[in-house]
Order: C-alpha cells, then structure tokens, then sequence
C-alpha cells in the first residue's frame, strides 16, 4: 500500500474541497488528505501544541467527534481520520482489516508519538489489531480511552448481535428505509447536542452505499475475521503496561465491554457519563474532555 500525505502543518499543500453541506459553522476544523494506493482518505489534525489525541471510530464518520475535539482542542492536539470507504474518504473495500492497515499506516507516515488514542466501537477492535500488527505502533502509544468498544474476539451474545445487525435482511432494511442515518443523528445516537444544520451534514454523508458497506461488512467481519481478532488481542497485550480509561454511557454497556476491559486492565480508570447511551462522547462532550485532561495529567 502507497501513501502519500499532505502535511498538516504546511499550508501550501493541498487540502480537500469541503462539500457545501459541510460548511466549516457544522465542522470548524481543517480538512487534510492523503492517498492511499489512489484512493482520497480524509483526516482533521487540530488544536494547540499539547499531547496527541488520536479519535478512532470505524464505520460511521469523524462528525462524532465534534463535540470532544472542540473541549479537548485548546489543550491538545486533536486527530481523527474517516477510514477508507466512510465519510469524507473516498470508496473502498470497507473492511475491517482494511481500516486497521489503513490506521496503523496513517500513524506511521504522521510519524506520531506519545499517543492518545481515544476509540470507539469497532474502532478500538481495529486500531488494536493495527498496534498488534507492528511493534513499533504500540512504542507510539502512551495511554488508552476506550469508549464504548471492545478489543477481542467476540464471542456469545455479542457475535450473534453482530451477525444479526451485519445479515442481508438487516441491511437492506436500513438501505432502503434511511432508518440508520435517521436514528443515529437523534438524541438516541450522536445528536444530542448536534443543531439542525450539523444533524443534515450527519445524515447527508451516510450514502446508501456507506450505509450497505458499513452494515453488512463491518459488524460481520468483527464477528468472523479470526486473524484481525488475534492481532487486536496481541495489540491490547503490547499495550498492557499503558493507562488505561473506559468511557461508558450510563445506559450504554449493553454488551459488559466495561467488564471484558476490567479484566484486562484491572487498575484502569472508568467513566459513566450520567444517561448516556451508545455515544457517550457526543451525549456529554465536556465532561468527557475533563475527564480525560485530569486522567492524562495524572496517568
């Protein structure tokens, strides 16, 4: 895989247009882009001169994030990334072997360090196969928050649900109906604190097809794809020496991910965010922030 990368930091580069329901009132942050063997991947690299916060979500897109870059960006240095196939990149394969590569090389080429990542959902699951892939990624990694996300295989309840949520019959419903991008942009997913505007840009960049892609492909690889189960364990075991925090919803660890990492991590750090759901980060953005900037301070 060949990337080729528009630094951040050098304004002369080329960055990419921003759709015109993306005006920057929705999403004040820049826009940076890299090729991957041809293909557009769309990255925000914000904030003052503080410590690397990498964001990672796998399937939906970085507008997620809004609420915690803006509480987190005047102290830190804000990251996030919509892999190959989602949001702003362009069409790809979407599987989640394909955005964990796609992660762990995009930290590669930004040559980042002393790394934050912050992941959620099926983006913890593929950015510790990315660290497990390659020694290397876990020396660049200094803390952990996982946010409503898991990094094994699953197994039982859980890999039902994701068969069940990634069949053909679940899918096509959701193509078909808009039922997805309608849900997920309410109080009840990512909107609770999202204004009109931001909840049309949400709904309008998950196309049909990002919808398809996300549903059947992603829940069903992380329910069958055995080898990028085995380096997502092998990431969270390079990773076992490293602070680590979970952020829940009150409302939102339907699957005891805050158990499976208690584990794990038996002296972490652990967050609720008082009536949360699924996206804890967007239900509370500022709690989380300061959750996160005193756990840093003192990891």
């Amino acid at each position: 895989m060949n990337i080729h990368i528009n630094d951040p930091r050098n304004a002369a580069l080329h960055t990419p247009a921003r759709p015109d329901w993306l005006p920057e009132t929705v999403w004040p942050f820049p826009l940076h882009e890299l090729d991957v063997d041809g293909r557009r991947l769309v990255y925000t690299d914000t904030g003052g001169g503080g410590p690397v916060v990498l964001m990672v979500h796998v399937g939906l897109w970085s507008l997620l994030w809004k609420g915690l870059i803006t509480e987190l960006a005047p102290r830190f240095r804000c990251i996030t990334l919509d892999v190959p196939g989602s949001g702003l990149s362009d069409t790809a394969p979407a599987t989640l072997a394909a955005a964990s590569d796609a992660i762990g090389r995009f930290t590669d080429h930004l040559d980042l360090h002393d790394v934050c990542l912050v992941v959620h959902d099926t983006g913890g699951w593929a950015t510790m196969a990315a660290v497990g892939a390659k020694q290397s990624r876990a020396d660049r990694v200094s803390r952990v928050v996982a946010v409503n996300t898991f990094g094994w295989r699953p197994r039982g309840v859980l890999r039902l649900a994701l068969l069940f949520m990634g069949s053909a019959a679940i899918r096509e419903f959701t193509v078909r109906t808009g039922f997805l991008a309608w849900a997920s942009a309410t109080r009840f997913g990512v909107g609770r604190h999202f204004d009109r505007a931001t909840k049309r840009a949400w709904r309008r960049c998950l196309r049909p097809h990002a919808r398809r892609r996300f549903l059947h492909h992603m829940f069903t690889d992380a329910a069958k794809d055995r080898a990028t189960s085995q380096a997502a364990e092998r990431g969270i075991t390079a990773l076992a020496e490293r602070p680590t925090m979970t952020v829940f919803g009150q409302f939102g660890d339907y699957f005891s991910f805050r158990r499976g990492w208690r584990r794990i991590r038996p002296t972490m750090t652990d967050l609720t965010v008082p009536w949360g759901l699924h996206f804890p980060q967007s239900d509370n953005p500022a709690l989380v922030a300061e959750a996160i900037s005193e756990w840093h301070r003192g990891a």
